[in-house]
């Protein structure tokens, strides 16, 4: 658990291209470069979680699996429970070394930090079916291309949802730590669906606010700034996909009899 207009100007001297079109350039290829790297993200994660999940090296993780009421639990293992806390270690270093580390150094933390998240993750892959988890995960791509293409290209200012959405992340983190005392099935139902709005909302609200910044971005940064910050902005969506894509797995999922 996972935040300038732009300018336009005049022809470009000498070779007939105006600023706004060299922006639009620009831009494409830095939400690509984005994309790229949350898409890489994913598959690295993946991957880890199936590594755990489905061979041998889950014994380190977790205990060997318990059926309760019907439903397989599973027991973490103390391995298992550094893992949970690890991708919450490394985002507050990235987040504190912004302005000191290097874009090698950010794309390496980037990568350590999307393999920790799968570990982390690989429980699901023991907990609910495989088709349930594969509906999930489409229906999460689906929704999230489908506002991240509207943060991309609405007109409307989504500045205003920033306080909001903020406040429903607090709440949303306020309401997971009583259910872990309160065990209520309405308040999980309840979590879930705040879970999904909130990160469907925050991918529009991210993608609009990195188009936002790009400017700033080429004006008061070079190739390297430019690089590392595209690796970050990358971080956001890619903590936006995979929160809605597990309070959705929570929501619809199926879990294994």
């Amino acid at each position: 658990m996972a935040f300038i207009p732009n300018g336009s100007g005049g022809p470009v001297s000498g070779v007939g291209v105006s600023s706004a079109d060299v922006m639009d350039n620009g831009l494409r290829a830095y939400m690509l470069r984005i994309y790229n790297w949350m898409g890489f993200g994913l598959l690295i994660s993946a991957a880890v979680a199936y590594l755990i999940a489905e061979t041998p090296v889950r014994d380190y993780f977790y205990a060997t699996a318990m059926q309760v009421d019907g439903q397989i639990v599973t027991s973490p293992t103390l391995l298992g429970w550094a893992v949970v806390f690890l991708p919450l270690i490394f985002v507050f270093v990235l987040s504190a070394g912004v302005n000191r580390f290097s874009r090698e150094t950010v794309q390496t933390l980037f990568i350590v930090y999307s393999a920790s998240m799968g570990a982390c993750l690989s429980s699901i892959l023991l907990r609910y079916e495989g088709g349930s988890i594969a509906r999930a995960f489409a229906i999460s791509a689906v929704t999230f291309l489908a506002m991240s293409l509207w943060g991309y290209t609405t007109r409307r200012s989504l500045a205003s949802m920033g306080s909001f959405l903020f406040m429903g992340l607090v709440g949303l983190i306020l309401a997971s730590i009583a259910q872990i005392f309160i065990h209520s099935s309405g308040l999980t139902f309840g979590i879930n669906v705040a879970g999904v709005l909130i990160f469907t909302l925050l991918t529009a609200y991210d993608t609009q606010r990195i188009r936002a910044t790009y400017a700033y971005y080429t004006q008061y940064s070079g190739a390297a700034e430019l690089g590392k910050y595209s690796v970050y902005d990358a971080l956001s969506l890619y903590l936006n996909f995979v929160n809605l894509f597990v309070f959705l797995l929570q929501f619809i999922g199926v879990r294994r009899q």
